[in-house]
């Protein structure tokens, strides 16, 4: 006698050469529901006859995530400033700052982006003012301000004027990271506690005119 089993209908999965032959074997007529059927010796019955269906493949379609990373600028080195440092566009800004600066020292440095010892130096420079918020430091970048470079006798790069309020200019060299120690014996000796008399001299006798080039001087009309 051939053992019988029970299983759900939706459980079992057919090709269709295996139906074809199985229906020629057990005699199905369409349309109709089968009892019962012999599998290999073993009769099966399906459990309900609306189970029997057939549900199309389903096809996975492969893709692909792009995950985009926003990727922020990171400053230049010669931007990383700290806060009692300004960056100076032009020369009137320049004469501006030493004029707000008051009695306080006022230290700049005139700078190139392209210049290795100017960035050696560069961060020992922001620390330098880190330690010394009562000073303020002023950076001219020189291909942003050439004329006020050379009318300042800026010739070497990095490059320092010291000012404080009435007294002017105090001191005006050149420096490398191996001779920091000078910007910082500049610092202090003219950093003490005390006041100038009279008005801040800023660069002393010069004036805006002398930064501004001849061809951007206003024309003089000529007299009749």
């Amino acid at each position: 006698m051939a053992d019988v089993f029970r299983l759900p209908f939706h459980s079992l999965r057919f090709s269709s050469s295996l139906l074809t032959s199985f229906a020629s074997s057990s005699k199905l007529q369409p349309g109709l529901p089968p009892n019962n059927y012999l599998l290999d010796n073993k009769r099966v019955c399906p459990l309900s006859y609306s189970s029997f269906a057939f549900t199309p493949r389903k096809h996975c379609l492969p893709f692909k995530m792009h995950a985009t990373v926003a990727q922020t600028e990171q400053p230049k080195w010669w931007e990383k400033n700290a806060s009692n440092m300004i960056d100076i566009h032009s020369t009137q800004e320049f004469l501006n700052a030493l004029s707000q600066a008051g009695d306080r020292l006022v230290v700049v440095e005139f700078y190139g982006t392209w210049c290795a010892s100017c960035r050696a130096l560069f961060p020992k420079l922001c620390r330098t003012a880190e330690e010394h918020p009562e000073i303020v430091f002023l950076k001219v970048n020189f291909d942003e301000n050439k004329l006020m470079c050379k009318t300042m006798n800026v010739k070497v790069l990095p490059y320092f004027h010291f000012y404080r309020g009435a007294d002017g200019q105090l001191e005006a060299f050149s420096c490398s990271l191996a001779k920091f120690q000078k910007i910082k014996d500049a610092i202090q000796t003219h950093n003490t506690d005390r006041c100038s008399i009279g008005p801040p001299r800023g660069v002393g006798d010069l004036k805006l005119e002398s930064f501004i080039a001849p061809k951007d001087k206003p024309t003089e009309s000529p007299s009749a």
